[in-house]
């Protein structure tokens, strides 16, 4: 070693920090230039045949969602708001943009450099991507649905609104991660409050156009302050707990990118916590079916908690689609409750899984259970039953009085979504490996269409719930819609049970003896 090899200065932090990941791109890991191409081509394609006729034919007809009024405009964009700003939380606590590759993240923290100094170059360009990620649909969404940007006293200030938007949603993802429980609920609280004062000066005002303004510059405002305060909170986060963050976000990477993405979601399922001597008497014997599944419910309060919000407004929209006027309010109404009694019904407890892995071990620990079915399904199918009832009752308590016949078709119909969303449940939640089959090509005049059956057999859930309450909606007589949502109840448990290999001539004896 020479004297002035020696005494070279160290590079800088940024140098070094640049050198890392630049020899990490360059491990033979990245796609090819013929992928990326192959990527711009599908993109070009999409554009061409299905955005560009879509802009055009919204640019021509009418808007679906006339905006009416700046003050009403405001109140909507109040309530966008605070639905961005709470969602970008919640996806922070979950996967945040300080989440870096494991092995990237295991260099930094063998060194001596500050967080800040491989962190924060990440984090801005992540919050970047993010706020252009929410900027973009917003203004797609507000062009195509609206008329809002029909008139120039209210394009300027929505758009400026959705730019505040965008960079507020981005700080929220970033706050999230980094700041503690009572932080994001504090952040929370003051999004709804600020919404609600912003919305009611609006109203204050009915023939001004200032609404919009004054929402725009209160969400610059706060994404500056937010921001700069996350940024400052970069230093005190702990690397273990990112580190362990960015091993299970990469692992859940790859199973999406495999194709089982229920793994993927199971890995961010909250392990239970506490109660377990509530699952027996005092006499040492277990506790009813009922009992055992409200405490096992009660062991992860954070999913009882939305399972609690989400069944009773659920059923407060159903029914509120079932006996308002026709047309897209109602059917609007109808399938956001569908889809809120089916998250509800997932979260209300964990007895979805155990159910399947004793149907899947079937074979391994026999079949005289008595009563595996009871044991399991008792909870969740009285939970979301009594809190869809208790939603939909509360409704037409304050409707009250009704038209003749609308009572029982509110019943027909909420029975029936019930039973569509249990079943549509019971035939996501028995679901196993990736099949086989669903990889092969299928050849068509339109293309190869396995990658849509790819992604219908990964949200086959949702998209039951969704297909049967729009077709429930479009049926004029309730008993029909009732007695189609319990038919294709029926149709998913037979299909569920076939997931696991319950499905053949025995099916029934071997019921009747579980």
């Amino acid at each position: 070693m020479t004297t002035r090899s020696a005494a070279a200065p160290l590079p800088g932090t940024r140098a070094r920090v640049q050198a890392v990941r630049h020899r990490y791109a360059r491990r033979g890991g990245r796609s090819p230039a013929r992928s990326h191409t192959y990527t711009l081509y599908l993109v070009s394609l999409f554009g061409v045949f299905y955005l560009v006729p879509i802009v055009h034919a919204a640019s021509t007809s009418p808007a679906l969602v006339p905006v009416g009024s700046p003050p009403a405009a405001t109140a909507v964009g109040c309530a966008l708001t605070v639905v961005v700003c709470w969602g970008a939380q919640l996806a922070g606590g979950f996967w945040g943009p300080l989440v870096l590759q494991p092995f990237l993240l295991h260099v930094y923290m063998s060194t001596d450099m500050a967080p800040t100094s491989y962190l924060g170059a990440v984090t801005r360009r992540r919050l970047a991507c993010a706020g252009t990620a929410v900027l973009v649909p917003v203004c797609a969404a507000v062009y195509l649905v609206t008329d809002l940007f029909d008139h120039l006293e209210t394009a300027l200030p929505g758009l400026a609104a959705a730019v505040g938007l965008g960079a507020l949603a981005s700080v929220a993802w970033l706050w999230g991660q980094v700041r503690a429980l009572t932080d994001n609920l504090v952040l929370a609280a003051g999004a709804g409050i600020a919404a609600l004062t912003v919305a009611a000066v609006s109203r204050a005002d009915p023939d001004g156009g200032g609404g919009l303004w004054l929402l725009a510059g209160v969400l610059a405002a706060a994404a500056g302050v937010l921001g700069r305060v996350a940024f400052r909170s970069i230093r005190t986060v702990g690397l273990p707990r990112l580190a362990r963050e960015s091993a299970r976000a990469f692992e859940a990477l790859a199973y999406a990118w495999t194709g089982t993405l229920h793994h993927a979601l199971d890995l961010y399922r909250p392990e239970p916590r506490g109660l377990t001597s509530a699952l027996f008497r005092p006499d040492g014997r277990l506790r009813g079916h009922l009992a055992q599944g409200a405490a096992r419910a009660l062991r992860t309060r954070g999913r009882a908690a939305g399972a609690v919000v989400s069944l009773p407004a659920g059923g407060a929209l159903a029914v509120l689609g079932a006996t308002g006027p026709e047309g897209d309010p109602a059917l609007l109404a109808c399938l956001t409750g569908a889809v809120c009694v089916y998250l509800g019904s997932g979260w209300v407890g964990e007895t979805w899984r155990g159910l399947r892995d004793e149907l899947t071990l079937a074979p391994l620990l026999g079949e005289w259970w008595g009563g595996v079915f009871a044991r399991t399904l008792a909870w969740p199918t009285v939970a979301v039953t009594a809190g869809t009832a208790l939603g939909g009752g509360l409704v037409l308590l304050a409707r009250w009085p009704l038209a003749a016949g609308q009572p029982v078709e509110a019943f027909l119909l909420v029975t029936g979504l019930v039973a569509l969303v249990l079943g549509a449940r019971f035939l996501r939640e028995m679901k196993t490996q990736l099949p086989l089959g669903l990889l092969l090509p299928i050849v068509t005049p339109f293309g190869d269409l396995s990658g849509l059956l790819l992604v219908a057999w990964q949200f086959d859930g949702i998209v039951t719930v969704v297909t049967g309450a729009a077709v429930m909606d479009s049926l004029p007589s309730a008993p029909g819609a009732a007695a189609l949502a319990l038919g294709t109840a029926g149709c998913c448990v037979v299909m569920g049970l076939r997931r696991v290999g319950w499905a053949h001539r025995g099916l029934f004896s071997r019921l009747r003896r579980a």
